[in-house]
């Protein structure tokens, strides 16, 4: 191993987790402001909710409950708990290099 390999690869790995984390963030904090009904005319409410939206693309509306609280935290959520699963994984296995 090269000297200062050890140093990149955990910064790297630390970096992951970070965006892993912030993204998981955005996400419940979305859930969290769905649940509480906050005022979707608020600037930060409206950019949380794009976000989250953007970020859980894949997972919105996979599924489909009656109830529309159901959906929101089941497809955000399940999209947090991949962010989360999949960024310290991968961090993870970087650390191990």
């Amino acid at each position: 191993m090269s000297p200062g390999t050890g140093t990149r690869s955990s910064t790297a790995a630390r970096v992951i987790v970070v965006v892993a984390d912030v993204m998981a963030f955005i996400l419940g904090l979305w859930i969290l402001m769905y649940l509480l009904e906050a005022n979707r005319g608020n600037d930060l409410v409206d950019f949380v909710r794009g976000t989250a939206r953007w970020l859980a693309g894949w997972s919105y509306d996979l599924f489909t409950f009656d109830e529309a609280w159901a959906r929101v935290v089941s497809g955000y959520g399940l999209a947090a708990v991949v962010y989360l699963f999949v960024g310290h994984t991968v961090a993870g296995r970087i650390r191990r290099l």
